[in-house]
């Protein structure tokens, strides 16, 4: 006789068997509780065979100003099957929800022949809907299994020349993952929205972050000195043998130092001191990346320490309400018309 899989709340004191499971930060404990610092209702479930947690999923539920109800968001969770995606609805009902937006942690390397045809056609009759995306849809992903002398060899000629660079010119590295670390990051980061021109959350969002994920060793900050002056700080995290690159931010100051690539340098070898078999650059563009592209040269950056470009399966939405789904939709494409529209009255 096959016994049922048994669906449940997670318990609290069930944190640590929760955080062993899963496969990203962002599905994480911690990001759950610093989420529900910020506003946001959080919901965690599991799915039990024969009393042993087999796989669980996070679901975030933001409330959506003038309309009476929530957008769900589940990032970057397992592949989903059927009863997944039941429970993601009767949680989205739960939730008076219009949708529950889904952005599954599963990539393949790019290739020109995509392996996903099946996926979007699973996900399609389940009734949900391409939507719009809030992570990239690409990222590069470094292999750490390997030797520190083989990957630097694997770095771009010229990435390799600015690591060297910034080595001779007397860059350090120093990891100041403290409150203090903290405000510096948004001192630079300051800087750098205001000088590249692109969105960040606000000081709060950061704090509060720190006292979550901080405390747990989730979250590290690291920074790159040179002369005495701080000139990068770069918020990395650690999450179930992998490393991520999330948040950084620059000074103008002593750009010919090049005091980014070797913290790209450092952070791979802290990722293999620290066990991590890959290490995620958090976001790219695709494989023919438009040189006028705002975020060509972060893509450019990334690309020369010599990982590989994969492609994730992308961002649906499971609809809960269909007939307030399409009104949220076209008002969203409102805003973000009249958001690019604003921007490029700016320049």
């Amino acid at each position: 006789m096959v016994s049922a899989m048994l669906l449940r709340p997670i318990r609290e004191e069930e944190r640590l068997l929760y955080d062993s499971i899963i496969k990203h930060p962002l599905q994480s404990w911690a990001w759950g509780e610093f989420r529900k610092k910020t506003g946001v209702e959080v919901e965690r479930v599991g799915f039990f065979d024969n009393g042993k947690l087999v796989t669980a999923l996070q679901i975030f539920f933001h409330k959506i100003p003038y309309f009476n109800g929530t957008a769900g968001y589940y990032p970057k969770g397992p592949m989903p099957d059927e009863e997944h995606i039941s429970a993601v609805i009767q949680l989205g009902k739960r939730h008076n929800a219009l949708f529950v937006k889904m952005e599954p942690n599963v990539a393949q390397p790019v290739s020109g022949i995509s392996a996903f045809d099946e996926v979007k056609k699973f996900f399609v009759s389940q009734g949900a809907k391409p939507g719009r995306p809030l992570f990239t849809k690409y990222t590069f992903q470094l292999d750490l299994s390997h030797s520190e002398e083989k990957l630097f060899a694997q770095l771009a000629s010229k990435t390799r020349y600015n690591v060297n660079v910034a080595f001779k010119k007397g860059v350090e590295i120093f990891e100041n993952s403290t409150p203090e670390g903290v405000e510096r990051h948004l001192e630079i980061l300051a800087e750098t929205t205001t000088r590249q021109g692109f969105y960040a959350h606000g000081p709060d969002y950061f704090r509060t972050m720190w006292e979550t994920l901080g405390k747990n060793g989730t979250m590290r900050i690291f920074e790159a000195v040179y002369e005495d002056t701080v000139l990068v700080s770069w918020i990395m995290f650690i999450c179930n043998g992998v490393l991520y690159y999330p948040y950084g931010a620059s000074r103008a100051v002593h750009r010919d130092a090049m005091a980014s690539n070797l913290m790209m340098w450092e952070m791979i070898k802290f990722g293999k001191t620290n066990g991590c078999k890959m290490f995620d650059l958090w976001g790219a563009l695709g494989p023919e990346p438009d040189e006028k592209d705002p975020w060509f040269g972060f893509h450019r950056f990334k690309k020369g320490f010599g990982g590989e470009l994969v492609e994730f399966i992308g961002t649906y939405d499971v609809v809960i309400n269909s007939s307030m789904y399409p009104v949220f939709r076209l008002a969203e494409d409102l805003r973000w018309s009249f958001l690019r529209l604003k921007a490029k009255l700016r320049k």
